[in-house]
């Protein structure tokens, strides 16, 4: 493993997780209570003894720069290191990240004098459990010049993502971003015995990309003085006819968390009995910033099928089918369901004279809500969308994929009903 740098990648605008991408990037998001989305690949490479890692940011990155600044101090005395390489206008480039390519290309003048064989390369914004050990032995093994980690999906995911094409060997044939129905057809696998495929299912006979890749040195340096901004839509498919480029088949749970419904239903999922994903591991825990926090106080509250971060204050109310984040402050009386809370990053002063306090105050209905860091949602609220609407608009809150958005900040005041 130490002959191995990662490099995770910041992600563009986030225009699909917007609201919650406004004042910070995908892999800055909140998740699970009390983590961030970037705690995931980062944990993924520690625990594989990957070490080196560059984050390349570029928007709203802020709060992930000091998310990462504050969380990932290693040894002093190992190589070890978890640093940010921001965008930048240089004398040769004066543009911004033009895509996942052209990313790295820009900040290859940082990493390229760095020892390393090969690399490997993330989103920040995916939600998994991998070992990393696996993928990189399979990389070697293989004698390839690029790996790319793939899964199967099913007709619907498919479209969203990129696809496969094998021919009755197992050996990579083509390779399509995001293909339309029609051209579905002829991208199914079938898992013919010994080959690399063995183990897709009828209802899942689509192999996709993760977006993680191994590269040996040589291959990405060579790609990234060719033309091409992204790995997926130009450099993945112009290899297949010159490189050795193999797959990895991950048959664990995986998400890629880029739009305000597959956000919501990855966290809900979080509170299921037997969830796919899960915190609660035995030898790989999910690191985060260390806040030392009081453990949550409840009075008379009712919780059911809930995930409860510390520090949460919950006064005579009902939870249930949903995640409370940290700092999260619930008044009497209020009624939460399948709902979405990502805390708080202070405490409020219990002698603050705000019109609306910070929190859930009483007598508030939520029901599929996502509520942002901070929000103030006022005495008697009701956010439900009994009317089903998909996308709007509100003051102080958004309705995206029919779920209601209370955005970072936001002051929600009385009387206000969706």
């Amino acid at each position: 493993m130490n002959d191995v740098l990662t490099l995770i990648l910041g992600g563009g605008r986030g225009t699909r997780l917007f609201p919650l991408t406004h004042m910070r990037s995908k892999p800055a998001v909140p998740i699970g209570g009390k983590y961030r989305l970037i705690d995931i690949p980062i944990s993924n490479c520690l625990h594989a003894d990957l070490k080196r890692i560059f984050v390349l940011t570029q928007f709203n990155s802020a709060s992930l720069n000091r998310h990462i600044a504050q969380t990932y101090r290693l040894d002093l005395f190992s190589d070890g290191f978890v640093e940010v390489l921001a965008a930048e206008q240089t004398p040769d480039n004066s543009d911004w990240f033009q895509g996942t390519a052209d990313a790295v290309r820009q900040a290859s003048r940082h990493f390229a004098g760095h020892d390393a064989d090969y690399y490997l390369i993330l989103a920040g914004d995916h939600l998994y459990r991998m070992d990393f050990t696996e993928l990189i032995d399979a990389h070697i093994e293989s004698q390839a010049d690029i790996t790319i980690a793939a899964q199967p999906v099913n007709a619907g995911d498919a479209t969203q993502m990129g696809i496969f094409r094998f021919d009755a060997l197992g050996h990579i044939a083509g390779f399509e971003e995001k293909p339309n129905a029609a051209r579905l057809a002829d991208m199914k696998s079938s898992a013919t015995p010994g080959s690399p495929l063995h183990g897709l299912t009828a209802d899942k006979p689509f192999v996709a990309s993760m977006g993680i890749y191994v590269f040996s040195r040589e291959v990405l340096l060579d790609i990234l003085q060719q033309p091409g901004i992204d790995f997926g839509k130009e450099i993945i498919p112009a290899a297949l006819g010159t490189l050795n480029v193999q797959s990895f088949l991950y048959r664990g749970y995986w998400a890629d968390v880029g739009t305000i419904q597959a956000f919501y239903d990855a966290n809900i999922q979080l509170t299921r009995r037997g969830a796919p994903f899960s915190f609660f591991h035995p030898h790989r825990p999910i690191y985060t910033h260390p806040r030392f926090l009081p453990a949550t106080r409840t009075f008379d509250a009712r919780i059911d099928t809930s995930i409860v971060a510390e520090g949460c204050y919950l006064d005579t109310c009902e939870i249930r089918d949903s995640v409370v984040g940290i700092r999260s402050r619930v008044g009497p009386g209020a009624r939460i369901a399948r709902t979405v809370l990502l805390g708080a990053d202070v405490y409020q002063d219990e002698r603050a004279r705000d019109e609306v306090p910070l929190g859930i105050g009483a007598n508030v209905v939520l029901d599929r809500v996502i509520v942002d860091k901070n929000a103030c949602i006022a005495d008697g609220v009701r956010l439900v969308n009994d009317s089903g609407v998909t996308h709007a608009d509100g003051d102080g809150w958004y309705i995206r994929d029919g779920i209601i958005v209370v955005p970072k900040g936001a002051v929600v005041t009385s009387g206000v009903t969706t």
